[in-house]
């Protein structure tokens, strides 16, 4: 199956310190492993941005890109030792690196003084200050012994500039290769959606479910999920980020499963909602409906040149008017707006960027506060929803418990928006037929 290849991430690289000042540096630390428990790390993944720019999973490793007289891509990285790779696993070590990763310069990652070196003859310093206990303390030290030897001289310190509004840019917009890590991701995610729905009624507890659903996720490939998986039924429906997964099934109870695989660090984000038992109640059905709708009508705002507000706005009005119509909420829809009453029934946003993470990385701004225009090539979920948990108080007995989301995964597109999860099915007719 296909995955990004290395000249790509030297395209973004050579992009990026397209985009940096002269004479700058710019690093990025790469993920370091975590201990879960005594001497048992958690599941290493590596740091997204440095992925972005690397494809590089190996933990400990710091990128460097350097635009002085020249531009360089240099990389520190673990030393090889056989000793340590019989435990942990091979590395691809400095030596071979430059040729493996297309590295103008390769070294252990144990040289600290030759990096902080590289560092103080730059003037500029991109650096997300913070993001490296390592990083962070080289860089306090290198500005100290700089203000002990320079400040006679007149030499300002180095400017140390946030890289993120340029990364942010350039993983707001997909490529095509990106799009299709999205898509084999989502791919995936669909064939264990699947398998939840047509077996959901032939199972008692959440787990099992999850255990069918993430079993397909594995056996076509996916390593890990983009995210902990939500498989909530009846009430646990409308905690939002439910993930406890352990609670016996009852008669009746609807099942909301929010999940998506991973393929090459990319992830789907993908919800849907449906009976157990294979039917809808009318009442449960007259909800579906209304998410449904909200749903459908947001994708269509999901246009170039619209912001992520637009499909918000549409989704949360058509929300508001179905809660009206079942006479849940009897106010007016400014009224409803203007004192956010629907809130105890839709309290989070529409939508989200996705991407390498789940909630990817972008603005919803730019510096002057304006909204960020919809662009060929950035992918986005849409993901209207109505609860009826402890929050929304004074209800129909009959609507009590109940909780619906539906979410799929928009690329926008000069034509329109591009539903990738549309294969998945979400219709009432669609749902109740696999289900039954």
């Amino acid at each position: 199956m296909k995955t990004i290849n290395q000249k790509e991430y030297q395209s973004r690289r050579n992009n990026l310190l397209s985009n940096m000042k002269d004479n700058s540096i710019l690093l990025i630390a790469g993920e370091k492993e975590k201990v879960r428990n005594n001497d048992v790390n958690y599941v290493f993944r590596q740091n997204s941005d440095f992925w972005y720019f690397s494809g590089i999973a190996e933990p400990n490793a710091i990128l460097v890109l350097l635009k002085k007289d020249s531009k360089k891509y240099i990389l520190f990285i673990q030393e090889k030792k056989v000793e340590e790779e019989v435990w942990t696993g091979y590395r691809i070590g400095a030596e071979k690196a430059e040729s493996y990763y297309l590295a103008d310069e390769a070294y252990s990652n144990n040289e600290k003084e030759k990096l902080s070196k590289l560092i103080f003859d730059c003037e500029n310093i991109y650096y997300n200050l913070g993001s490296s206990k390592d990083l962070d303390q080289i860089i306090q030290n290198g500005l100290d012994n700089f203000k002990r030897t320079k400040s006679r001289t007149g030499t300002p310190n180095p400017m140390i500039i946030d890289p993120s509004v340029l990364i942010d840019s350039m993983r707001l917009i997909k490529s095509k290769n990106e799009v299709d890590m999205i898509e084999q991701a989502i791919n995936i995610t669909e064939k264990g959606f699947i398998e939840a729905i047509k077996l959901s009624s032939k199972f008692e507890y959440e787990f099992e479910i999850q255990g069918i659903m993430e079993k397909e996720f594995r056996m076509s490939g996916s390593k890990r999920n983009g995210y902990p998986s939500i498989v909530a039924s009846g009430k646990n429906a409308c905690i939002l980020h439910y993930i406890d997964n352990d609670q016996k099934f009852s008669h009746g109870d609807l099942l909301l499963i929010d999940a998506g695989s991973e393929w090459d660090y990319y992830s789907a984000d993908v919800t849907r909602t449906w009976p157990i038992n294979g039917k809808f109640t009318s009442d449960q059905k007259e909800i579906y409906e209304i998410v449904l709708e909200a749903n459908i009508n947001a994708i269509n705002e999901c246009k170039v040149g619209n912001t992520i507000s637009d499909p918000h706005t549409v989704a949360l009005k058509n929300l508001i008017s179905g809660l009206r119509h079942l006479k849940i909420l009897k106010e007016s829809e400014d009224e409803i707006i203007d004192k956010k009453l629907y809130f105890p029934f839709y309290m989070h946003s529409t939508s989200h960027w996705l991407g390498i993470d789940v909630h990817d990385s972008g603005k919803y701004r730019d510096n002057n506060e304006n909204p960020t225009k919809f662009e060929d090539g950035m992918v986005l979920t849409i993901e209207p929803g109505l609860y009826f948990g402890d929050m929304a108080q004074n209800i129909t007995k009959k609507y009590e418990n109940i909780g619906i989301r539906i979410e799929d995964d928009i690329l926008i597109t000069k034509s329109g928006p591009k539903n990738l999860t549309n294969k998945i099915p979400k219709s009432v007719v669609d749902l109740e037929k696999l289900a039954e």
